[in-house]
């Protein structure tokens, strides 16, 4: 795995750097590779997803997902790969700054610094400035704002409601029902691995928390 990560580096890098391609251009393209990518990895891993619920075929959609492990972006990538859908990921600082931070840098992310108060006027003006630019590109993000590793949905961040409110953007609800922390220690699997992915009816911004939970609580409890 991380050995094709770095080859993809180099794919994004690409792109990232072209001179002569449009942003739209190039966020479909930085999509479509993290897709490959992703595709890729589910293959060596013998993953196979399974998805219930409708995926808007409108874009420009916050899509609010439940985060348990790295294996998440990798789920939700090859969904999106399926449905044709590019968009943009929202992570943390953190991440830009680790060993494998230019994979997240140059293939179609924005990074965001909660505790920088400047920072997060940049954050919210490249949103804005990408969605204004591309009308077919969509946000990804985990509003719990960190991997969970209880078995509840944590406490949202404030970032994906200020960004569906003041973008005024459906917002999609998303749940992984599965650990894919412990999934990733377990493969490459024998037999098929199936991994559940539900999406729920878009919502609004100001219950965003409240409904997500109704939804995963549906789900759970069904």
């Amino acid at each position: 795995m991380v050995k094709l990560g770095y080859k993809y580096i180099k794919i994004f890098k690409k792109t990232y750097r072209h001179p002569f391609i449009t942003h739209k251009q190039a966020f479909k393209q930085l999509s479509n590779d993290r897709q490959a990518y992703a595709n890729s990895i589910l293959n060596y891993l013998n993953i196979e997803i399974h998805t219930y619920g409708d995926i808007p075929r409108e874009n420009h959609k916050l899509y609010t997902i439940n985060h348990r492990s790295l294996l998440d972006i990798i789920v939700m990538e090859s969904i999106f790969s399926k449905h044709n859908k590019s968009g943009l990921w929202i992570a943390k600082e953190e991440l830009f700054n680790a060993f494998y931070g230019e994979f997240f840098k140059y293939s179609g992310n924005i990074s965001v610094d909660i505790e920088n108060k400047k920072g997060l006027i940049s954050f919210f003006k490249k949103i804005k400035y990408s969605l204004h630019k591309d009308n077919d590109i969509n946000i990804y993000i985990f509003p719990e704002g960190e991997r969970n590793k209880t078995n509840n949905i944590l406490k949202f961040q404030s970032g994906a409601q200020k960004i569906a409110k003041s973008n005024k953007l459906g917002i999609v609800p998303v749940y992984i029902n599965d650990s894919l922390e412990n999934v990733l220690r377990k493969a490459p699997f024998k037999d098929k691995k199936i991994v559940e992915v539900h999406f729920g009816d878009i919502i609004g911004h100001s219950e965003l928390e409240e409904e997500y939970k109704k939804f995963v609580d549906r789900i759970l409890n069904d």
